[in-house]
C-alpha cells in the first residue's frame, strides 16, 4: 500500500472485535487519531476500511491543495 508520512492506520484487536484507527502525524513526535471505526468481525475488513479512509484523506488532501493553487492564481488575475 502507498501510505504518506502524514496519514497511516493501525488495526487493534479488543474485546468486541477489531479496531482500525486513522493516525496524522502533527510533528516528529506527536501523532492524533483523526478518524476511529470498531466492531469489524475481521482483521481484513478492519485493513480494507483503514486503506481506504486514508485514501480518502489523502484525495481531499489533494483536491484542497489544488484549490487553494487556483485562488492564489484567481487573486493574481493569471
Amino acid at each position: 500500500m502507498n501510505q504518506s508520512k502524514k496519514y497511516d492506520y493501525r488495526v487493534t484487536q479488543d474485546s468486541t472485535g477489531w479496531t482500525t484507527q486513522i493516525m496524522r502525524r502533527v510533528s516528529s513526535k506527536k501523532t492524533i487519531i483523526s478518524k476511529s471505526q470498531s466492531g469489524f468481525a475481521s482483521e481484513a475488513e478492519a485493513q480494507a476500511w483503514g486503506q481506504n479512509e486514508v485514501k480518502t484523506f489523502l484525495q481531499n488532501l489533494n483536491l484542497a491543495e489544488q484549490k487553494k493553487r487556483r485562488d492564489r492564481k484567481d487573486e493574481q488575475g493569471v
